[in-house]
């Protein structure tokens, strides 16, 4: 019997989006120090020497709960400069959520971010054939909820005080969703981004 969610490779025009592997945690490290992201206290980015755990309980996922945990390799330099994550998958009423997302600083802002989530919410409602994608994120991740909200998703709600984060402190959780009937514009809107010229850095 197949699961819901294989493992497979998206590829678009400036990244691919590989299955995560145990050979990938020191491309993961790399990135990671590039913008030294695990010190953002309200993500969740592998700190230095934490990488093998970070993605043993990827993997674990993977094979335990329907999860699919994907590197970003970016297609000019060929180097691994993120990660992220379908999760909370529910096969019987074809939802997931797309999360357990980071990048390393020097293709933050720029087409990497909207290519990976033309070509995760494009596997999803086009192959998967789900009716929702959510995406959620820290109350205080002021950068991811603008965002999340730039690729055409809808704010949900606020689950208050949904996890105890690992300092203590408790999360208030912004969830926002996109429908299957809204992917059409969506995917256009992505395109469109990506089709339009950037400034020269």
């Amino acid at each position: 019997m197949s699961r819901f969610i294989e493992p497979v490779t998206l590829r678009g025009v400036h990244v691919t989006l590989e299955p995560m592997e145990r050979e990938h945690a020191p491309a993961l490290r790399a990135a990671a120090a590039d913008g030294e992201l695990w010190r953002l206290w309200y993500t969740s980015v592998p700190a230095p020497g934490q990488e093998d755990a970070y993605v043993a309980t990827a993997l674990d996922m993977r094979e335990n709960a329907h999860a699919m945990p994907f590197v970003v390799r970016d297609r000019v330099t060929g180097d691994v400069v993120g990660s992220t994550r379908y999760f909370h998958v529910d096969p019987v009423h074809r939802r997931l959520e797309i999360g357990h997302t980071w990048y390393a600083k020097r293709v933050q802002r720029t087409s990497v971010n909207t290519e990976c989530k033309l070509l995760l919410l494009g596997h999803a409602f086009e192959t998967l054939h789900c009716i929702a994608v959510e995406f959620r994120t820290h109350w205080f991740n002021f950068a991811s909820r603008t965002a999340i909200a730039r690729l055409g998703a809808k704010e949900d709600g606020v689950l208050r005080q949904h996890q105890i984060m690992a300092d203590g402190s408790r999360r208030d959780t912004v969830v926002f969703s996109i429908i299957d009937a809204e992917w059409p514009a969506v995917r256009a809107h992505l395109r469109h981004q990506l089709d339009r010229p950037r400034p020269a850095s």
